[in-house]
């Protein structure tokens, strides 16, 4: 669940040698699932452990999970580099805004996750967004774009040669294409 390099462990360790004998570390998420979400880490004494923790156990110490964070720590990894720029301890958690969905969880929720994760920070810098509102019957994703995409001249490659061609190579059979029911005629609505 979450990759602790050697250098950071050797870090914790010198931390935790200066704390209550049974300290370990406590890694958790703020505000998970949400476009805020912050990860942490902080000491957790031995009687702050609570019994549906997750114990990570490395070498020297562990490190504790609550089960609300468990899924947005999914892939996390915590590094700690030192340059002649001084040290520094690095959190990634790339499922802390949005929690990683199962490759067997309906196609729904899979293509709604990728939309989220891989499309949207993309389409953001442009100021857009894109949400899936539905998947037909014959299998074709039928998303909505909204922001800085509604009136964009480069909508159409967005869709058929970003969007879609993603995912009918990640879905297979599942998906045979997207479909934009956005209203993209230029006026108030739209962003320029």
């Amino acid at each position: 669940m979450i990759t602790i390099s050697e250098t950071a462990q050797e870090h914790f360790q010198k931390l935790l040698s200066q704390q209550a004998e049974g300290t370990s570390i406590r890694v958790f998420v703020v505000n998970p699932g949400t476009a805020s979400a912050e990860c942490g880490v902080s000491y957790c004494p031995a009687d702050a452990v609570e019994p549906e923790d997750i114990e990570i156990p490395f070498e020297h110490f562990s490190a504790y999970v609550d089960a609300d964070s468990k899924a947005f720590l999914e892939d996390a990894e915590i590094d700690f580099t030192t340059d002649q720029m001084g040290s520094q301890l690095t959190l990634k958690a790339p499922n802390a805004k949005l929690r990683k969905v199962a490759d067997d969880a309906p196609l729904f929720e899979r293509v709604d996750y990728f939309l989220k994760a891989e499309v949207n920070p993309q389409l953001a810098g442009h100021g857009g967004e894109c949400t899936l509102m539905e998947i037909t019957d014959d299998g074709y994703a039928v998303l909505q774009f909204g922001g800085g995409c509604n009136g964009c001249s480069q909508i159409d490659v967005t869709v058929k040669d970003g969007i879609e061609k993603q995912l009918i190579e990640m879905m297979g059979d599942e998906i045979k294409g997207v479909k934009d029911m956005t209203e993209h005629e230029r006026g108030e609505h739209s962003y320029y």
